[in-house]
């Protein structure tokens, strides 16, 4: 189940606001610039469809959303117990940083937090199968798929380079982690 929780960025022990309503979450992030949706309607494709059944079962929602993003390409990202450098992606991920293009996740199966922080405040935003989020470039934020990882998405890109991290140098994100060690 999706879900938001908002914490002030000095007080992780204790949530501003704790929601799993779609339209609240959507709402909540809104003025941030951040999209989150709910892709309802196809058929979800099996979890080791081939990326091309993937791309084709969501083509509809793609080719709306790229159309008014401007993105360029979308491919499958597949990640699970079996991935080679968990570990070493995760951390990564974990690390608090920016992109130069907006962020853009749909889940087909599984899910993980992506965690923003926004002037004095974090949230996290669990996504789960079926949802979108499109965090906006400069945002300050984070990932967390667990360690042990289980999730399907799409990746949409604007440029070509992919997923390429500009890193703030704190350690924020270790005090609001999703799955504590």
């Amino acid at each position: 189940m999706s879900s938001l929780t908002i914490f002030q960025d000095t007080v992780p022990e204790t949530p501003v606001l704790v929601t799993s309503d779609p339209a609240k979450i959507a709402a909540e992030l809104r003025p941030l610039g951040v999209r989150f949706e709910r892709w309802e309607g196809p058929e979800i494709p099996a979890r080791d469809a081939e990326e091309e059944a993937v791309l084709a079962a969501y083509r509809p929602f793609l080719d709306k959303l790229m159309g008014e993003t401007g993105a360029g390409s979308a491919d499958v990202l597949r990640v699970g117990p079996e991935t080679p450098n968990w570990p070493t992606l995760r951390g990564k991920f974990l690390s608090e940083h920016t992109h130069s293009e907006d962020e853009v996740r749909f889940f087909v199966h599984g899910g993980g937090h992506f965690i923003l922080h926004v002037a004095d405040r974090i949230y996290d935003v669990e996504c789960t199968q079926t949802d979108l989020i499109s965090v906006p470039e400069g945002t300050k934020h984070w990932f967390d798929g667990g360690p042990v990882p289980d999730f399907v998405t799409l990746r949409i890109f604007t440029r070509k380079e992919g997923w390429i991290a500009d890193y703030t140098g704190t350690d924020l994100a270790h005090q609001f982690l999703a799955y504590p060690s």
